[in-house]
């Protein structure tokens, strides 16, 4: 069975409002086997918000909206699916009397408009909101389901759960969908997926899907069965196959971060680490900080953002940044071997950059990045030209000195 979504408002229009419920339903419907193909966000137009509607009817097995279920005039979702549907909308006086209960046990009379919200398209069963005085409505025809929520996340969640979950269960077919995640640094989108698409292309279940994010790459590996065992075993039989030939690029089977394997690792070997970071600006020791028990691994870290910090703090002579520059291959292992010196860490980890706008010259653009790593046997520095703006040129140049610490962590295990 597949599924489309349509979250209703103008507001979620704007950049101030983000639609929220979508995900928390399309998790619910993934868990129930249901496949989501089409979301939308339709602003208090009653007439686009029918276009959608019937549109939705005539091409998808479930329709679910989420708002306009108020009693003001922007309100529209009733009015559109009865128009959408060909079904007329009758006032049902136990609703209302059920509304101004609601009121009364407040302290409060219900405005007359309020009224609007006990409007039932006909043949459709109600929905009890527990949280709220919308009501919901479900609408179900052979091969076809309509199920109208209200927007506020506290009223839509439960509604959903004591309400729909109990329906679905019992009109939708046994079938399971899972998921997996594969992550991977270092490499382009294109590369990898010229490396897997002999492999995945093989397949129709599981389905495949490659997303660029910040800093790796994301492959999406989604199956479905009859049991849940027969599609957890597509998944597993088809990364089986598809980790080999992305090699060390990968770094994540479970969808975990770059932060949580690093932590993993340092911690399986007793290893700890400091950090010296300059343009990232803490950005490194938050990420590693931000795992549960990273007090284990972590001992601390440098922001020395300063030319004058770098010389006091971490010992690195003035006449070497005057001739190579603060951003530059020899400063960067400078300070990654005295913050590893002052901390007595296992390894230690430095960051120095232009992050941007400004700083730039020809020959050290914005975007520059050196990445120092000391360990227990050497040291060791890589380059990297980080694109984008300050915020993702920091990022990125913490993911590359993450990665650099797995692979020095990887090769450890293996030498």
């Amino acid at each position: 069975m597949n599924a489309e979504i349509i979250a209703i408002g103008s507001e979620l229009l704007t950049p101030h409002r983000t639609d929220t419920n979508s995900l928390y339903l399309t998790e619910q419907l993934n868990n129930l086997g249901v496949d989501v193909v089409l979301k939308s966000v339709v602003g208090d137009d009653p007439a686009r918000l029918t276009e959608a509607i019937r549109d939705g009817w005539k091409r998808s097995d479930l329709v679910m909206t989420s708002g306009g279920l108020g009693p003001t005039e922007d309100d529209v979702t009733r009015d559109a699916a009865s128009e959408a549907l060909g079904r007329p909308l009758h006032l049902q006086q136990d609703l209302v009397s059920q509304i101004r209960a609601r009121f009364r046990s407040r302290g409060m009379e219900m405005p007359e408009i309020n009224a609007r919200q006990a409007k039932v398209l006909q043949g459709a069963e109600i929905l009890p909101n527990p949280t709220g005085t919308a009501p919901g409505q479900f609408i179900g025809e052979p091969g076809k389901m309509l199920i109208l929520l209200p927007g506020p996340p506290r009223e839509l969640r439960p509604m959903f759960e004591q309400s729909c979950l109990p329906r679905l269960r019992k009109l939708l077919p046994a079938v399971f969908l899972r998921r997996k995640v594969l992550r991977l640094t270092g490499i382009t989108e294109s590369a990898a997926e010229e490396r897997i698409a002999p492999i995945f292309t093989s397949y129709t279940n599981p389905a495949t899907t490659i997303l660029a994010t910040l800093g790796e790459l994301q492959i999406h590996l989604m199956s479905h069965g009859r049991e849940e065992a027969d599609a957890q075993a597509r998944l597993e039989e088809l990364s089986s196959r598809l980790v080999p030939a992305l090699g060390d690029h990968v770094f994540s089977t479970n969808g975990d971060p770059m932060e949580s394997v690093v932590a993993r690792m340092l911690t399986d070997r007793n290893a700890t680490l400091a950090v010296a970071e300059s343009c990232t600006g803490g950005l490194l020791a938050e990420r590693l900080t931000s795992v549960p028990g990273s007090s284990v691994f972590f001992l601390g870290g440098v922001v020395c953002y300063s030319n004058e910090w770098k010389q006091r703090w971490l010992d690195v002579p003035a006449d070497t940044i005057e001739r190579h520059g603060a951003v530059s291959e020899l400063v960067a292992r400078l300070l990654a071997e005295a913050v590893r010196s002052r901390a007595g860490s296992t390894y230690g980890v430095s960051i120095t950059g232009i992050a941007g706008p400004g700083g730039a010259t020809t020959a050290k653009p914005v975007g520059l990045v050196f990445i120092g790593l000391a360990g227990p046997k050497a040291s060791r520095v890589i380059e990297r030209r980080c694109i984008g703006e300050r915020g993702t040129i920091r990022w990125q140049a913490t993911q590359a000195a993450l990665d650099l610490l797995r692979r020095s962590l990887e090769a450890s295990r293996s030498g």
